[in-house]
């Protein structure tokens, strides 16, 4: 696996990529105990030209809770058909922005809240990410299989997929 840092524009256009492929991320938050990690499936809005995550969510939840004790988080997205994986650390900022309720409000999310978009409980989450990383194939699964078996058989090296910081 190459190693392939990215900054900037190039960086925000992965993280983008990939976030937007699979959809769905582990949102991580800290318990208050700190012993413990709270994690929960979140569907990503959006990720803007400045490489935040926008995401809705409920005021109810224990993620909201969290966030208003400890603001970091860790977001976590995995495609293992594909081999592609994307940790980002990052702040969050919590809001009930109707602008951005609107502009993010869909069937998925009208299943959440039955109230619609004015239900008092909807927050809006931006992820600001401070440190990423991620892991890509630039084939499929099997591709993939198959390359690392021939290089442990062979000796030779094959390009498997990529790695690297995202440097927003």
């Amino acid at each position: 696996m190459s190693t392939e840092h990215l900054n900037n524009e190039e960086a925000i256009s992965k993280l983008k990529e990939m976030a937007t492929k699979i959809d769905i991320g582990m949102l991580c938050t800290h318990t208050k105990d700190s012993k413990h990690v709270h994690a929960v499936p979140m569907s990503t809005q959006e990720v803007d030209d400045q490489g935040n995550l926008w995401f809705l969510f409920s005021s109810e939840s224990e993620t909201f809770r969290h966030l208003q004790e400890d603001s970091s988080i860790c977001l976590l997205y995995s495609d293992p058909g594909n081999y592609s994986f994307l940790s980002i650390h990052a702040d969050t900022e919590v809001s009930q922005e109707q602008g951005h309720i609107d502009k993010y409000w869909n069937k998925m999310v009208e299943g959440w809240f039955e109230k619609g978009k004015e239900d008092p409980r909807i927050r809006v989450m931006k992820v600001k990410p401070h440190e990423a990383h991620y892991w890509d194939t630039k084939s499929n699964k099997l591709i993939t299989f198959m390359k690392v078996a021939v290089s442990g058989i062979t000796g030779q090296k094959m390009d498997v997929g990529r790695s690297g910081d995202l440097n927003i």
